[in-house]
């Protein structure tokens, strides 16, 4: 059954392509990305600047605390990058998702499409943070589980949906976040 479904998402998304123009996917200046760290650390990326510098501003929440680190490179002189700037801001998210803190020790962020590009290209940390987060009302431990589940509900419907951005055509975003979804349980 499951192999049946993957085969009707593959032959749909296929099918949906077909009298497509392929245009490059990009991610417009000001845009935000959200993800959580290794230690569930709830962060945004906010992307600005144009080809000839960008900046990239990370801000993390995390028990008690929040953090910021800026970023700045020319990703532009990457000719993957200029081909789908979307994959690339998704790689270094992805790589931010691997580790505890997105902005302790993480000078240099690398993607995997840019590799063999110049230095430059790199995103060299220039600025980083820490405030303390103040809270005025404490939340019940009752609240907290049940926003717990909403938050791993949403949190895999997400992940569904930004696979679906990544892989399926736009028109088919919703169709296969469902079915990504259901392979993901």
């Amino acid at each position: 059954m499951k192999r049946f479904a993957l085969l009707c998402l593959v032959v749909i998304c296929a099918l949906g392509g077909l009298g497509h123009k392929l245009k490059p996917k990009k991610r417009s200046n000001g845009e935000e990305i959200k993800f959580r760290t290794k230690t569930k650390d709830v962060c945004t990326m906010s992307i600005s600047g144009d080809d000839e510098e960008m900046k990239l501003r990370i801000e993390c929440k995390s028990q008690g605390m929040s953090y910021w680190c800026e970023f700045t490179g020319k990703p532009s002189v990457c000719r993957a990058f200029r081909n789908n700037p979307k994959i690339y801001w998704n790689q270094i998210a992805a790589e931010l998702r691997k580790i505890p803190h997105a902005c302790e020790s993480m000078e240099v962020l690398k993607t995997t499409m840019c590799q063999k590009a110049p230095p430059e290209a790199l995103m060299k940390q220039i600025a980083a943070g820490v405030e303390p987060e103040y809270r005025a009302n404490q939340e019940k431990p009752i609240q907290k589980t049940s926003m717990r589940a909403a938050e791993q509900w949403s949190e895999n419907e997400t992940e569904a949906m930004q696979l679906a951005r990544e892989h399926c055509w736009e028109s088919l975003h919703g169709f296969c976040s469902y079915i990504i979804g259901i392979f993901r349980g």
